[in-house]
C-alpha cells in the first residue's frame, strides 16, 4: 500500500512541470499574437495609412469647327471637341482600384457633353493617365442660344469640365478606404483662333 501511494505521488509530481510548460507556451503564443496585432495596427495607421490620390491635367486640346454666326438670318455653326488627358497619382503603399468614372462638359452651368472612363487599377505608388473626348455642338446649347451668340460676338467662349473617378484603397488586405478623385477645369476659348486662351484647374480627393 505504501508503495502504491508513493507511485501516485511521483506521477503527480511529474505532471506538474508538464502543465507549467503548456501554460508557458500558450502565454508566449498569446503574447506573440498580441504583438503582431499591435504592429499591424501601427503600420496601418502610419506607414500604410490611406492617403488621398492626386489628379492633375496633363494636356487639353481643341478640335472642330470654329464658331461662326451669319446674318441676316441667324445661323450658328458650332462643333468643338475638347480632348483632355488627366494624370492620377496613387501615393499609397497599396493599389487604388477604381470603378467607372465620368467626364462632363458644361456651358454656363448646363451639362452638354459626357464621356465614360472605364474601371481599372492603379498600382501602389504608381500613376495612370486617363483620356476624355468631350464634344460641344450647337444643337446641344440651343437653350442658351442668346448667351452663345453674345459670347461668340465677343470672341471668347467659356466652358467647364469635370472628371470624377471613384474607387477604394485596401490596406494590408484588411482595411478598406473609399476614395473619390475629382478634377474641375475652366477653359476660355478664343473663338476665331479656336485655341484655349486660359485654363484654370483644381483637383480634390475625398477619403
Amino acid at each position: 500500500m505504501m508503495e502504491e501511494n508513493e507511485q501516485v505521488s511521483a506521477t503527480k509530481q511529474r505532471r506538474k512541470p508538464c502543465k507549467c510548460r503548456c501554460l508557458t507556451v500558450v502565454s508566449l503564443l498569446l503574447g506573440l499574437l498580441l504583438l503582431i496585432s499591435i504592429v499591424v495596427l501601427i503600420l496601418a495607421f502610419t506607414v500604410f495609412k490611406a492617403k488621398q490620390p492626386k489628379a492633375k491635367l496633363l494636356s487639353a486640346e481643341l478640335d472642330g469647327i470654329s464658331p461662326r454666326i451669319s446674318f441676316p438670318v441667324v445661323n450658328i455653326q458650332l462643333n468643338i471637341t475638347l480632348d483632355l488627358k488627366l494624370l492620377v497619382e496613387n501615393p499609397n503603399h497599396a493599389s487604388f482600384k477604381h470603378g467607372p468614372g465620368k467626364s462632363s462638359l458644361s456651358y454656363r452651368g448646363k451639362q452638354f457633353g459626357e464621356a465614360e472612363i472605364p474601371p481599372g487599377n492603379i498600382p501602389a505608388t504608381g500613376s495612370s493617365t486617363f483620356s476624355s473626348r468631350l464634344v460641344l455642338e450647337v444643337d446641344e446649347v440651343v437653350s442658351n442660344i442668346t448667351a452663345l451668340v453674345g459670347d461668340v460676338m465677343e470672341g471668347n467662349l467659356v466652358v467647364d469640365s469635370r472628371t470624377r473617378i471613384p474607387g477604394r484603397v485596401t490596406i494590408l488586405k484588411l482595411f478598406k478606404k473609399h476614395a473619390v478623385v475629382t478634377s474641375e477645369c475652366q477653359f476660355t476659348i478664343a473663338v476665331l483662333a479656336l485655341k484655349i486662351q486660359t485654363q484654370k484647374c483644381k483637383s480634390k480627393s475625398k477619403l
